[in-house]
């Protein structure tokens, strides 16, 4: 297994989302067993996990997904990598005075959460349109020299905004919704993030379970917590047009003596030296699952022959990446 980096932060090359143990997927499982879901991933080699001071919010209260985190790795700590987020409202800056004081009183929360003095990656988890994505990063820069955090990042943005970003305060990763379905960032993201020792952080790197072949157009989505009801890709009328993508990640994976997500996994890894995917699940044997497709390698002939075949699948549904705070599931894949 070889490691990756994200900027200058070296991580498995395959992470852990952590939302599910607070909201998002259905019936949330005990503390107990995703503490030790997370523990168990850690001692299958993954180094890498990512929260938000918001995940669990909806049921629970703001940083319950960083506190569940936090008491996982409390032993070993300082062996991983710990990523979280945080979002802000431009009355703040007017409370607390500046950028900077905002985004550090968010971050001293965080940092009390996750029981641990510094976070590795500390994102702005969506662009809020009235504050400037440059006073942000200034202040970024201000908590990396203090070494209150090792390096920031943005999630669900356009190149024009990491550059603008960048410009300041070197970028070290980008969160950004890419997958077979998903693949807005290979045209100006990608690149740019390539040229700038930038690193790319697929969430929903198996397309929220469409492309792990378990999911059809009889799931039932129905449970008041579950996000995959407002998926583009995972409407009952798109499911069925998207089968035949299952069906090609599906062949791979009996090819290959994998399964369908290890095969959709496999293919970004391949593609992409600078792609550290984030795949979350509350489930214990999926998130062991997930971490195992580091070890399925894709000829390049293999990955010529999966490749052209995708880009030859028309793909219904379209979330896209440029995404916005105030913005809520319902918008998703709307103009």
């Amino acid at each position: 297994m070889k490691t990756r980096k994200l900027g200058n932060i070296e991580v498995s090359p395959i992470g852990i989302g952590c939302m599910g143990f607070s909201h998002g997927y259905g019936q949330i499982p005990s503390e107990d067993y995703s503490i030790e879901a997370i523990r168990t991933a850690f001692e299958f080699g993954c180094s890498f996990f990512d929260t938000s001071e918001v995940y669990g919010a909806q049921l629970y209260h703001y940083g319950h997904n960083e506190q569940i985190l936090g008491k996982a790795v409390k032993e070993f700590r300082n062996s991983v990598v710990l990523a979280t987020k945080l979002m802000f409202e431009k009355s703040e800056i007017s409370a607390e005075g500046s950028a900077y004081a905002v985004i550090k009183k968010h971050l001293e929360k965080s940092l009390e959460n996750l029981q641990t003095d510094y976070v590795d990656l500390y994102y702005l988890h969506r662009i809020n349109p009235e504050i400037p994505v440059e006073i942000v990063a200034e202040a970024m820069g201000k908590l990396i020299d203090e070494k209150l955090i090792r390096g920031w990042g943005l999630s669900q943005v356009a190149k024009n905004t990491i550059q603008k970003a960048h410009e300041i305060t070197p970028v070290s990763a980008v969160q950004n919704l890419y997958n077979m379905v998903e693949r807005d960032c290979e045209s100006e993201v990608l690149p740019y993030c390539l040229a700038n020792n930038i690193g790319l952080v697929p969430f929903s790197p198996t397309a929220s379970g469409l492309l792990s072949g378990k999911l059809n157009a009889k799931s039932d989505f129905s449970h008041s917590d579950d996000v995959r009801k407002f998926i583009p890709q995972l409407s009952k009328e798109n499911m069925q047009k998207n089968a035949p993508l299952v069906e090609l990640v599906s062949e791979f994976a009996k090819r290959k003596n994998a399964t369908p997500a290890q095969i959709a996994l496999a293919w970004m890894l391949h593609k992409y030296p600078n792609v550290v995917p984030i795949p979350g699940s509350k489930n214990k044997e999926r998130i062991l699952e997930n971490l195992g497709a580091w070890s399925v390698e894709l000829s390049e002939s293999e990955f010529s022959e999966l490749q052209s075949t995708l880009d030859k699948i028309e793909i219904h549904g379209h979330r896209g990446i440029e995404e916005f705070q105030g913005g809520g599931m319902k918008d998703w894949g709307k103009k």
